[in-house]
């Protein structure tokens, strides 16, 4: 599967192409273009767009791109629900933030900081995805067990 997005990528942009890699197609690729060029070039590309103005797996209410992948591809893993409450705490200004909402947005500022392009930002951003969802995934296992 082929994928587009607005390039300079942050939050949104790198955990949605982490989802899609992990859970939904390994082989997918993935092009960023400028926000007025994303329609367009999906429709060159054969790209299905994500987390643009207007489009399926985009913002809607207070659910971010991420939380539209969830719905969208049935994904119900109680730790990538959790992600999901980071990521949108990160990415925009819900009624009820994760606190470590944050901390991922200050990540995804240093990793813009560096001045790298968006396929080296998944590459080496990915990194922090899987750890966020190992701590995810202990903690939703550390709920279940027995007190």
């Amino acid at each position: 599967m082929k994928w587009i997005t607005r390039e300079k990528i942050k939050v949104d942009r790198v955990a949605c192409p982490w989802l899609i890699k992990k859970f939904i197609d390994p082989d997918a690729q993935f092009f960023f273009a400028p926000a007025d060029q994303v329609t367009s070039r999906a429709a060159e590309l054969g790209a299905t767009p994500f987390d643009v103005k207007d489009c399926e797996l985009g913002h809607h209410g207070e659910d971010v791109s991420f939380n539209s992948f969830l719905k969208k591809y049935r994904l119900t893993d109680p730790a990538l629900v959790l992600l999901g409450e980071i990521v949108r705490a990160a990415d925009s200004h819900p009624s009820n933030p994760h606190p470590a909402g944050e901390g991922l947005r200050w990540l995804a500022s240093g990793f813009s900081a560096l001045g790298l392009g968006d396929h080296e930002i998944l590459t080496r951003e990915f990194v922090v995805y899987d750890a966020l969802f190992a701590e995810c995934q202990r903690r939703i296992n550390a709920d279940k067990k027995p007190s």
